[in-house]
């Protein structure tokens, strides 16, 4: 390996501390109640200026976070959808929305702070676009969303809109409860992440085929 090479392979393994660790605090503690001072701390480096230096901003250390796992979560979505093809059914285009984040984070083994830190940045009015533009508006959840609303034909474009919305939280909410609890070490309802990717599936196909009522 050449020198140039070492020098490249060497500022990638830094980077890649500096984002897991972040990752890690901002899921623990929230965005903005950490520093970069405490990041570089933690991943164990020295000079205070490292994360903006690799990374610019708090804002472009966020996005590099959300883009990361982003990436990732796209290929089992796409793997997926292939296998949903062209169904008629609505529980295989809710599994094929469900699915994704909970099989991802039983492959990353444990413990994983993605969850919550998802939860951290939509909770963050200056932070949520960042994450639905880096992971929700992906072509993939389109796809999928188009395939879900052709099995309810009927539904309301604003009740599809709330819907959307209530099914994205749910996912989000209910993933970073059962990444919180494994970190804590205490009992969650489902025995796996894939146990609870199927109790999801169940609770959402209710959501959308719930009744609607007329505005008076």
């Amino acid at each position: 390996m050449t020198g140039r090479s070492v020098r490249a392979e060497q500022v990638r393994a830094t980077r890649e501390l500096i984002r897991s660790t972040a990752e890690r605090l901002f899921a623990e503690r929230g965005v903005y109640a950490v520093s970069n001072r405490q990041i570089s701390e933690a991943a164990g480096q020295g000079n205070t200026a490292v994360v903006g230096y690799h990374f610019g901003t708090k804002t472009d250390l966020v996005r590099a976070i959300a883009r990361h796992h982003a990436e990732r979560i796209e290929r089992v979505s796409r793997r997926l959808l292939a296998e949903t093809g062209d169904s008629t059914d609505l529980r295989d285009w809710v599994a094929c929305l469900v699915r994704p984040t909970p099989e991802y984070l039983a492959e990353s083994g444990s413990p994983t702070w993605y969850a919550r830190f998802c939860a951290q940045v939509m909770a963050d009015p200056a932070l949520h676009e960042i994450l639905v533009a880096e992971t929700l508006d992906l072509p993939v959840w389109r796809q999928i969303l188009d395939g879900l609303h052709r099995c309810l034909p009927d539904l309301p474009a604003e009740v599809r809109a709330e819907r959307t919305s209530m099914t994205r939280n749910v996912i989000l909410y209910t993933c970073a409860e059962r990444e919180r609890a494994l970190s804590l070490n205490t009992p969650t309802p489902r025995a796996s992440w894939l146990d609870a990717a199927d109790g999801l599936v169940d609770a959402i196909v209710g959501l959308w085929t719930a009744p609607v009522t007329e505005s008076s």
